[in-house]
């Protein structure tokens, strides 16, 4: 959380849906940071995950702005932007989506595993990064993405579920399959107990 601003995400939305400027500052530098990287992780490019970063967050303001002017011109809709999940599980699919377009739009593809190379491991010599990149690399899109939003991203199950649009147990088969292709990988074996 940012440590600038105690308030929950859901008293910041509901400020920033008042016009307090501050709220929303106050959201994006909570989530700035974690933007940026799923971004980078989606595009590979730099460049390209700034670019993501301003247009989810230039989103989130219209999303913001549109329930504010509906409030102005005293329309029957409710007004602002309502957070029914968690901030991440909100701002996933839109930086997924907008990083698509920008890899698209750039003409280079880069996947996950470049992605991962510029994120070494704390504590882990370099040839593990690269048998680690190699093994997540290895593992079908959808199981890689499931796990990469529940390690380092850090999402609840359910919260992954809704950010994806897919049935919770579709969630748990597609973990469950990742983690055990990578517990039979000779060469990510050791991250596993057991």
């Amino acid at each position: 959380m940012d440590g600038n601003d105690a308030r929950t995400d859901a008293e910041l939305i509901a400020a920033a849906n008042a016009g307090d400027v501050a709220a929303f500052e106050a959201i994006y530098r909570r989530y700035r940071d974690w933007a940026v990287r799923l971004a980078w992780r989606f595009t590979g490019n730099e460049d390209d995950a700034l670019d993501v970063l301003q247009e989810t967050f230039a989103y989130l303001v219209r999303k913001i702005q549109a329930g504010q002017a509906t409030r102005r011109l005293g329309l029957p809709l409710p007004g602002g932007f309502r957070l029914t999940s968690s901030m991440t599980t909100f701002l996933y699919p839109a930086v997924k989506n907008l990083s698509t377009v920008a890899r698209r739009k750039s003409g280079r593809f880069h996947s996950d595993d470049d992605a991962l190379a510029a994120f070494p491991a704390k504590d882990d010599p370099p040839a593990a990064d690269s048998d680690l990149a190699a093994a997540l690399a290895s593992l079908p899109e959808g199981q890689r993405e499931v796990l990469l939003m529940r390690f380092v991203d850090e999402m609840e199950l359910s919260e992954i579920a809704e950010a994806l649009a897919i049935p919770l147990g579709t969630v748990k088969s597609r973990l469950h399959n990742a983690l055990d292709e990578l517990r039979q990988n000779p060469r990510v074996k050791r991250y596993f107990r057991g």
